[in-house]
C-alpha cells in the first residue's frame, strides 16, 4: 500500500491512534496551544468578535471547530463572547466536527461539566454535513495529521509489512512535486478535497486555523512520531515501525503554501498569513492578559502571564506554529 493510506490507517482506522480518546500530559498526547492557556481561545474569539464589529462576521451564523479534542477551544471561545456580549449565545449556533464516536463522547461530558444546558453544540461527523449561510470555522493543529504520501526522487513510499520501500511515482505526484520544486518530502493528501467540502456547505466562511510548519518547501523530510513525549523521525534505524503503528502519534509539518493553493484555487481569499506570536498579539492577547490582571492576584497573573509566553515567544510556539485567516 502507498504511505498515505497506511497513515491514514495508522491514525484514523478502527483501531488508529485518533479512534479513542487521548488525554493531555505526561502520559498522553503533547501540549498543544489550546492546552497550554485558555487565552488562546479567548483571542480568537476576540478576533471573531472584531469581524463582528466591522461587519465582516454574522451574529447568527455558526462557531465551529474542527477537530475539538476534549473540547476546550471552543469552550474558551463561548466563553469569552459571553463575557463581552451575553446576547451572541443566543444568536450564535455552536457546531464540532469530529469524526470520532469516543471523543465526541468526551466532548459532550466536558461541554456539559463547563456549560450544563446553558450552551447547545451540535456534532457533524464531517464538515460536508455542515450547511450555513456564515460560519466562523476555527481549527488548531489538524493539517498536520492530514495522510502524506513521501516522495523521492520521483518515486513515493509504499509499505509492506511495516517496512518502507521505493516504487516509481504516479505521473500527477511527478508533476505536482516539479510545479512545487520538491525533490523529497511530504506531499499532503486531502487539503483540496478538505477545502472544497468547506466551500460546497458553507456560503460564506471565515477558516482560522494554527499549525507547525512554514510556506516553502523544505526539499526534506519532517515525518516524525511522538511515543510518550520522545520525537523520533521516521526514518531512525531504531524505529521499528511495526511498534509504533496505532499506538503512537505520527505528524509532519505543513506546507502552508501548499495549504493556501488549496484554498485559493477555489475561491478563498487568503486574509492573513503569519506567525502565532503576531497573530495572537493582533486578536487582542495583551489587552485580554491586562483585563485579566485587574481582577486576579499577582500569583495567579504571573501564572497565567507565563502560560502566555509559552505561545508566543519565539523559541517556543511563538515562530514555529503559524496562523492563516481563509475567507470566502
Amino acid at each position: 500500500m502507498t504511505f498515505s493510506v497506511y497513515m491514514n490507517e495508522w491514525l484514523y482506522g478502527e483501531n488508529g491512534y485518533y479512534k479513542r480518546f487521548k488525554a493531555i500530559g505526561k502520559e498522553g498526547d503533547f501540549y498543544t496551544a489550546v492546552s497550554t492557556s485558555r487565552f488562546f481561545g479567548a483571542s480568537i474569539a476576540n478576533y471573531f468578535l472584531t469581524l463582528l464589529g466591522q461587519g465582516k462576521a454574522d451574529k447568527n451564523g455558526w462557531l465551529i471547530e474542527v477537530g475539538a479534542h476534549q473540547g476546550h477551544l471552543i469552550c474558551d471561545m463561548i466563553e469569552w463572547l459571553y463575557s463581552c456580549d451575553p446576547t451572541l449565545i443566543s444568536t450564535l449556533k455552536f457546531g464540532i466536527v469530529e469524526r470520532q464516536s469516543e471523543v465526541r463522547e468526551a466532548q459532550k461530558a466536558y461541554i456539559f461539566e463547563r456549560f450544563g444546558d446553558d450552551v447547545h453544540i451540535v456534532h457533524f461527523e464531517d464538515i460536508s454535513e455542515v450547511n450555513a449561510d456564515y460560519a466562523f470555522v476555527v481549527a488548531n493543529e489538524i493539517f498536520d495529521a492530514f495522510a502524506c504520501e513521501l516522495f523521492k526522487e520521483e518515486q513515493i513510499a509504499i509499505v509492506e509489512n511495516h517496512t518502507i520501500a521505493w516504487q516509481k511515482a504516479p505521473e500527477k505526484i511527478v508533476k505536482w512535486s516539479k510545479k512545487h520544486r520538491l525533490r523529497q518530502g511530504e506531499i499532503a493528501i486531502g487539503y483540496e478535497a478538505f477545502a472544497t467540502a468547506i466551500s460546497n456547505k458553507i456560503k460564506q466562511c471565515d477558516f482560522v486555523t494554527f499549525d507547525y510548519g512554514e510556506k516553502y518547501v523544505r526539499n526534506d523530510f519532517s515525518i516524525r512520531i511522538y511515543r510518550k513525549h520522545e520525537t523520533f523521525p521516521l526514518f531512525d534505524e531504531a524505529l521499528l515501525l511495526c511498534e509504533s503503528f496505532q499506538n503512537d502519534d505520527i505528524t509532519y509539518d505543513v506546507n502552508f503554501g501548499h495549504l493556501i493553493e488549496a484554498f485559493e484555487s477555489i475561491g478563498f481569499e487568503t486574509v492573513h498569513y503569519e506567525t502565532q506570536a503576531r497573530a495572537l498579539i493582533r486578536f487582542g492577547l495583551i489587552d485580554i492578559l491586562e483585563r485579566f490582571a485587574r481582577q486576579a492576584t499577582q500569583t495567579i497573573y504571573t501564572r497565567e502571564a507565563d502560560k502566555i509566553k509559552t505561545l508566543i515567544a519565539p523559541t517556543m510556539m511563538g515562530d514555529r506554529f503559524k496562523m492563516v485567516h481563509f475567507r470566502r
